[in-house]
């Protein structure tokens, strides 16, 4: 299996990258989370990546992170989660977004994800369940000082209630300045990131 891939971008698209290896380009599958942390073309970058064999094609899927891939490699485990639904899933909402959905049992926010129904969501929720305490553990418990995740969750779940995407409102949470435990504080800071 190939587990890392380092080499040159040649080019760089939402959902693929292609990577020159001593002359041979790799085309991977990428989330938009990955997306979003690669440099520009010309540039070297090293992805965690999980070979998928199938019948009719051998896809290659990278991740930024290795903590990105594990939560990959669990989702596909999930029944009917294949690499599209896990793929569109990093691309909807940051890791620790998606542990905070599944320990609080949030089948809203899963539901708003493309490819997601209600049903999935309620199935991701019963079988990741057992699955994440390991990522509980790694997951910080705030974003500055003192901050609760209820009251990241609670932030989380007003923004999204606005109309804003998953993926949107971690990365606005992730870019509060001094979030405190006022909720409604840290939802006008993030809605003034987001505008």
């Amino acid at each position: 299996m190939i587990g890392r891939i380092t080499g040159q971008i040649l080019e760089k698209n939402l959902g693929f990258v292609l990577i020159d290896v001593s002359g041979v380009a790799y085309e991977i599958e990428i989330p938009h989370s990955t997306f979003d942390q690669l440099q520009e073309v010309d540039h070297t970058v090293t992805l965690h990546t999980h070979l998928v064999v199938r019948e009719d094609a051998q896809l290659l899927y990278g991740f930024y992170s290795q903590r990105e891939r594990e939560l990959f490699r669990s989702l596909i485990k999930v029944n009917k989660v294949g690499p599209k639904v896990a793929i569109s899933i990093l691309s909807s909402v940051e890791t620790d977004a998606f542990v905070r959905c599944i320990r609080e049992k949030d089948v809203r926010t899963l539901n708003a994800i493309p490819g997601v129904g209600k049903v999935m969501a309620e199935r991701l929720i019963v079988e990741m369940g057992n699955k994440l305490q390991q990522w509980e553990a790694e997951m910080p418990v705030s974003v500055g000082k003192h901050v609760s995740r209820d009251a990241l969750a609670d932030v989380e779940s007003a923004l999204i209630g606005l109309g804003f995407k998953p993926t949107e409102a971690s990365r606005a949470i992730a870019r509060l300045d001094e979030p405190g435990d006022d909720v409604e504080l840290m939802i006008k800071q993030a809605l003034r990131s987001l505008g």
